[in-house]
């Protein structure tokens, strides 16, 4: 199945360990000398209607997914392995 980078934004990624929705792809980290892509990066939720901010974005490796679909991305990871950071 192909797909583009921009694509990537209308799909859901999924956990499937333990069904976890994380939301949709906000952006993708790509390693320009190679052109392979290295993460995917779910924005984080927001807090209380936005006025509290946003929580922390999550950070997937491309080795933790598994599956792409029509309109979700399935991934496997540990909640405490997963990667969140602040955004910028």
């Amino acid at each position: 199945m192909d797909s583009r980078i921009g694509e990537l934004r209308y799909k859901e990624v999924i956990n499937v360990t333990d069904g976890t929705r994380y939301g949709y792809v906000g952006d993708v980290e790509v390693d320009l000398e190679t052109g392979q892509v290295r993460t995917l990066v779910v924005p984080g939720r927001l807090r209380f209607f936005g006025l509290l901010g946003r929580e922390a974005e999550r950070v997937f490796p491309w080795s933790a997914v598994r599956r792409f679909g029509e309109d979700i991305i399935l991934v496997e990871a540990d909640a405490p392995a997963l990667s969140a950071r602040r955004r910028r």
